[in-house]
């Protein structure tokens, strides 16, 4: 056995560490910074030295933490979540320590193709609750799990590991300060102040006044040396009596136990080989590691835990039908329906609470008859879209439906990473965004989210539905709140008509029900398929019915879902016909790609036109700056016209 029983010291009943305990830790950290050194060497590729000098942190700050191998699917526990990701042999180390994994599994998979130990801490490894691949969405991380503790009524605590380098990331004090705004007292931060980063000092590559900058922000600090178990013990137990927000600046030695790597920027990255392995290994009082490891190692990598979007449970009430004399806009049917599901299951026991977060938009968006009717769940983050993007993707990974509602260039144009990283993560956020396509009005092509499909489409998991008319809104939002997985509500700000049958009822009231990669049937047609997403729906059917009168029957098709749309219904609607798609959306990227590829991977020959955004829009009204665009009733019909000649 490489370990004695691991010390836990979440009960903090000592006003000191005991000496007898600060020593098991300090042997065990040695065996642990063997198991890195090991790691790195064995993959030759790593980040050693960072692993070194966070080694002590990880291990006080999982030691603090109730979490544990039986507690850490569940969501009535502590969170730990690793901001620096690139340390992640002293992550694995520490929890082959505390029990989570196998060391020796650990070193052999190390960076390895098909291993769940990859090179940056990801949530298939138990333990890590955030996988963070990219420096400075940790904290934002660790706001979101305490925002869904605090809306659970779950007392737990949240610890951040960080490392001094990404201090300078503007995300990092966008969560600072939307933690202490919600006096997010359970979070405590640690980090690992070495003063390296990869391009030397790091006061030299871009300085950062840590200890100020946290205090500016409401921050507690406290300062300790972070080799020192200890007063890591005294710091963490002083976080838990605080009462506010703590930030423990942990000054440590990059490389720290290993001589030649110690206080030098050059094994940031840099893995120990041959003659100064073994150096290491000898300075480290530990065995060949890599060489005991190779004994142990089995036929097969071992099985990476099973992630998945969590299922919530909610009333979701009864569906809103709006009548064709009703004059509203898919945001405001949103906001109702989102607002009348909120009120349903607000506080109510064995209903998943519904967080909102906000970026100083509810009235736009409409989310603010929900704020009035669930105020302890609205939360309101200011103007830090980067920071909301990742904290409401944390927030549904911890047990609450979370929504975030948002212009679509702010929530997914800037926060593009972000939401990857949600995807990367398996959340569950319902990102709401509105203004999408070239209906932003007179604010002009700085606002106009041209790109939404295609830039989800870069991803894998990330669905996308993008209503028809108001009454397609309200049922697609109350699916989408039950629906596991991250998924984007798409929609501009005009007020449009309601879709409706021959017979002039309502197409998506009555029995309607939402279905995922639907295709609906509008209108009838023999000679052309118009396929539409959106808001050019309502569009298609007037061109229809323009091109009725000149005698050419157009079948009308509208699909919600353009990333999961149902491509044999495509194949059987559409048949021989030429095909015309229209959007509201950048015409090589969007539902027209979408279904063009679909044709073409399936080897089928169909004549398609393409209508959407080809440039830019200017600055007006909806229906001027879609009529310059050719996204009219006259030019879709113009745009079969085209097709059929």
């Amino acid at each position: 056995m490489l370990f004695d029983e691991a010390v836990k010291i979440n009960s903090f009943q000592w006003e000191k560490l005991p000496q007898a305990e600060e020593r098991q830790l300090n042997k065990a950290a040695q065996v642990c910074k063997g198991l890195a050194v090991a790691m790195v060497a064995r993959a030759n590729s790593g980040h050693p030295a960072g692993a070194l000098s966070s080694m002590k942190m990880y291990m006080a700050a999982y030691g603090a933490a109730n979490v544990s191998p039986q507690n850490c699917d569940s969501l009535d526990r502590d969170f730990v979540v690793v901001s620096h990701g690139h340390t992640s042999a002293a992550a694995y180390a520490t929890l082959a320590y505390y029990g989570f994994v196998d060391a020796f599994d650990a070193v052999n998979e190390f960076r390895r193709t098909g291993s769940r130990f990859q090179g940056h801490v990801e949530r298939m490894v138990p333990g890590i609750d955030w996988g963070s691949g990219c420096l400075g969405q940790g904290l934002s991380a660790g706001a979101g799990f305490a925002l869904a503790q605090k809306a659970r009524g779950y007392d737990g605590r949240v610890y951040v590991l960080m490392g001094d380098g990404e201090q300078p990331k503007g995300q990092i004090a966008e969560a600072r300060r939307l933690i202490a705004a919600r006096k997010l007292t359970s979070v405590t931060a640690l980090i690992d102040v070495n003063d390296i980063q990869i391009s030397g000092r790091c006061g030299d590559v871009m300085p950062a006044h840590i200890k100020e900058l946290w205090e500016a922000d409401g921050w507690q600090t406290l300062l300790c040396d972070g080799d020192s178990f200890a007063e890591l013990y005294v710091a963490l137990k002083a976080a838990r009596a605080a009462g506010r927000p703590t930030a423990i600046l942990c000054r440590t030695t990059m490389g720290k136990g290993v001589s030649f790597m110690e206080d030098k920027p050059d094994y940031h990255g840099k893995a120990a080989s041959g003659d100064l392995y073994r150096q290491a290994m000898k300075e480290l009082g530990q065995p060949d590691l890599v060489a005991l490891a190779a004994e142990h190692k089995k036929a097969k990598f071992s099985a990476a835990r099973a992630v998945e979007p969590l299922e919530a449970v909610l009333d979701l009430g009864a569906a809103k039908v709006y009548g064709p004399a009703d004059t509203t806009d898919n945001r405001s049917a949103f906001g109702s329906a989102l607002a009348e599901v909120g009120q349903l299951n607000y506080k109510k026991t064995g209903r998943a609470p519904v967080l909102v977060f906000d970026c100083d938009l509810a009235g736009s968006v409409k989310t603010g008859e929900f704020a009035k009717k669930c105020p302890d769940n609205f939360i309101q983050c200011g103007i830090q879209e980067n920071t909301t993007a990742t904290a409401a993707g944390a927030a549904s990974a911890g047990g609450v439906v979370s929504v975030w509602a948002d212009f679509g260039v702010f929530g997914l144009a800037e926060a593009y990473n972000q939401q990857r990283m949600n995807d990367v993560n398996r959340a569950g956020e319902k990102l709401v965004l509105t203004h999408v396509g070239l209906d932003v009005g007179e604010d002009g092509m700085t606002h106009q989210c041209i790109d939404y499909v295609g830039l989800f489409r870069n991803t894998f998991g990330w669905n996308v539905v993008v209503p028809a008319d108001p009454n397609q809104t309200d049922r697609a939002t109350r699916w989408m709140l039950t629906e596991p997985g991250n998924i984007c509500l798409a929609m501009g700000r005009s007020v449009l008509p309601v879709v409706t049958k021959e017979d002039g009822s309502p197409f998506y009231g009555g029995d309607y029900e939402f279905r995922d990669g639907a295709i609906d049937l509008l209108r009838e047609g023999t000679d052309v398929v118009i396929l539409a997403m959106g808001h050019l729906a309502g569009r298609a059917v007037e061109a229809h019915e323009a091109l009725a009168k000149e005698g050419i029957s157009a079948k009308v098709l509208h699909c919600a879902t353009p990333l999961t749309m149902d491509k044999e219904a495509l194949f059987a609607l559409v048949g021989e016909l030429p095909l015309l798609t229209c959007e509201d959306h950048h015409a090589d990227t969007g539902i027209g790609a979408v279904a063009a590829m679909a044709f073409a991977r399936a080897g089928k020959a169909v004549r398609i036109k393409n209508l959407g955004v080809t440039r830019y829009g200017l600055s007006g009204s909806n229906s001027d700056v879609l009529a310059d665009m050719g996204l009219t009733a006259a030019g879709i019909a113009a745009g079969v016209r085209e097709l059929l000649k």
